[in-house]
């Protein structure tokens, strides 16, 4: 991985932030995130390989335009754990969109 921090993405110092509130999505192992910070496809690829390595998830769809990212998985995932792979990717969860 790039080295990235949360203050921003990897293609801007001034990435906007995003923010939502929290609301379920229909389906069960479906969940659909706010990501701040992502800017271009290069973000959109980290943020998806990074939560696509957590047990149980079988796609992941970012969208840096929206900030939103769909995990489909086996069954729900911790959102403490997605978090993590969000910040390993160097973005910050905002939460549930």
């Amino acid at each position: 991985m790039t080295d990235q921090n949360n203050s921003g993405s990897c293609c801007s110092t001034d990435a906007a932030r995003h923010s939502g509130s929290a609301t379920e999505v229909q389906g069960i192992g479906v969940a659909v995130y706010k990501v701040s910070g992502m800017t271009c496809g290069h973000c959109e690829g980290a943020v998806s390989q990074e939560i696509s390595a957590l047990d149980g998830v079988t796609t992941v769809k970012a969208v840096a335009k929206t900030g939103e990212v769909t995990v489909t998985s086996a069954a729900p995932l911790d959102e403490e754990a997605v978090r993590a792979a969000v910040d390993e990717a160097g973005y910050e969860l905002v939460g549930r969109a």
